[in-house]
C-alpha cells in the first residue's frame, strides 16, 4: 500500500545549515513533489554600501558577505569601480588577483567535496579532505596575512607583494595538494560509496540545465559550456592556462568530477602565475570618483557572481546590487529532487554546494 508523507528538510538539518527549507512530498521512499522556501537573513550590506561607507572602503565590506569566496566578492566590486574610474592596473596586480581568485575556488571546492563525502556516510574521506584543505589556507595566509578575510584587493591593484622565497614555498605546497587531489580522483572514480552509488542519482540533463538557468559546476556537469572566465577580458585567465571543465552525465558523480578537475586546473593556473609573475608595481593610483553605472561579472566557485554599481561622482555610491550564484540555482535544485529516493537527498544537496548565506545581503 502506497503511503504519502510530507518531510521537511532545513533550515536546521545536519545536511543543510542554510536559510532555506525544502518540503518533500514522498510516496513511500520516493520524492514525488518538492516545495522550496528561501529564507532571508537581512544583514543590510547593500544599504550600508550606499549610506555608511565611501566607495573606496566598500571592497572590504562586501568581502564579509561570504567567508568562502571573499576574494571573488571584493574583486568583482573593485573591478566595477576601476571601470567607472577609467583606470588600468598593472599586469602583476592582475596575476596576483587571479592567484587569490583560484585559491578561493580550490578551498571552496574542497569544502564541497568533503561535505559530499560526509553526507554519503564516508566520514574518513571527509576528514582527509578537510585536513588537506588546510594547506590551501596556509598558502592564503602566506600571501595575505589572513586565513579567511584577506583584505588583499584594493582599488588600483593589491595590498601585498610576493617575494621569490614565498613564491617558491607556495609552489612546493601546491604540488603537495595536486598529488592529494589526484588521489581523490581515484577514490571518487572507483569507490562505491562516492561514485558507483551516485551514478545517475540527482541528474540534471543538458536541456534541463538550459531550462532552469543552471550556472557554475552544476551546469558544467550537465554539459552546459558556461563559465564567466571564458567570457571576460579584464583578467588574463587564458594566458595563465584556464580550461573549462565539463561532464555530460549531470549527476552527483559528474558534479564531483567537474569540481575535482577544476581544482587541478586552478592549481595549474596558480603555478603558472607564480612561475611567470611579471616584474613591476602592484598598485596604480586611480583618481576621481565613480560616475555612471556598470555591471561586472566573475566566476565564483558556485557560478556567476554579478555586481551592479551606480555612482554619481561623489564619495558615496547611489546603488550597489549583488546577485549571488546559489539563489539562481534554486529552481534546478528543486527539480532534481523529484523522482529520487529520500535517502539520497543529503548527498544531492551537498553536490549542489549551496551557500545561501551569500544571498542574505
Amino acid at each position: 500500500m502506497k503511503k504519502t508523507i510530507d518531510i521537511p528538510l532545513g533550515s536546521q538539518h545536519i545536511s543543510l545549515l542554510e536559510p532555506v527549507r525544502f518540503k518533500f512530498e514522498c510516496e513511500n521512499e520516493k520524492i514525488i513533489g518538492v516545495d522550496s522556501d528561501v529564507g532571508f537573513v537581512h544583514r543590510g550590506i547593500e544599504h550600508a554600501c550606499t549610506t555608511k561607507f565611501k566607495f573606496d572602503g566598500i571592497g572590504y565590506v562586501v568581502a564579509r558577505i561570504c567567508g568562502l569566496c571573499a576574494i571573488t566578492h571584493s574583486l568583482t566590486y573593485t573591478a566595477g569601480i576601476e571601470k567607472l574610474l577609467g583606470g588600468e592596473i598593472t599586469q602583476k596586480a592582475k596575476y596576483l588577483r587571479i592567484l587569490l581568485l583560484e585559491l578561493d575556488r580550490i578551498h571552496s571546492h574542497m569544502l564541497c567535496l568533503s561535505h559530499t563525502c560526509e553526507n554519503a556516510g564516508f566520514e574518513a574521506m571527509f576528514m582527509r579532505i578537510m585536513g588537506d584543505r588546510e594547506i590551501i589556507m596556509e598558502i592564503q595566509e602566506l600571501l595575505t596575512g589572513n586565513r579567511v578575510q584577506f583584505d588583499f584587493i584594493s582599488i588600483g591593484g593589491v595590498n601585498r607583494d610576493l617575494d621569490a622565497s614565498r613564491a617558491k614555498e607556495i609552489i612546493i605546497k601546491l604540488e603537495i595538494v595536486k598529488q592529494k587531489v589526484l588521489g581523490y580522483i581515484d577514490v571518487f572514480t572507483n569507490n562505491w560509496s562516492l561514485s558507483l552509488k551516485f551514478q545517475g542519482v540527482g541528474a540534471l540533463s543538458l536541456d534541463e540545465a538550459y531550462r532552469f538557468n543552471a550556472i557554475g559546476p552544476l551546469a558544467r556537469a550537465s554539459g552546459l559550456n558556461i563559465d564567466v572566465r571564458n567570457e571576460i577580458d579584464y583578467l588574463p585567465f587564458f594566458e595563465l592556462g584556464f580550461v573549462m571543465q565539463t561532464h555530460t552525465d549531470g549527476d552527483i558523480n559528474a558534479r564531483n568530477l567537474v569540481r575535482l578537475n577544476e581544482i587541478l586546473n586552478s592549481l595549474e593556473m596558480c603555478n603558472n602565475t607564480l612561475e611567470g609573475l611579471p616584474e613591476g608595481d602592484i598598485f596604480t593610483k586611480l583618481k576621481g570618483k565613480p560616475k555612471g553605472e556598470v555591471l561586472v561579472r566573475l566566476e565564483a566557485p558556485r557560478g556567476e557572481l554579478m555586481y551592479y554599481i551606480k555612482g554619481g561622482g561623489k564619495s558615496m555610491l547611489e546603488r550597489v546590487r549583488i546577485k549571488t550564484p546559489t539563489f539562481s540555482s534554486i529552481p534546478a535544485f528543486s527539480h532534481i529532487f523529484v523522482g529520487e529516493n529520500y535517502a539520497d537527498a543529503p548527498a544531492i544537496l551537498a553536490s549542489f554546494d549551496p551557500c545561501l548565506a551569500c544571498t542574505a545581503k
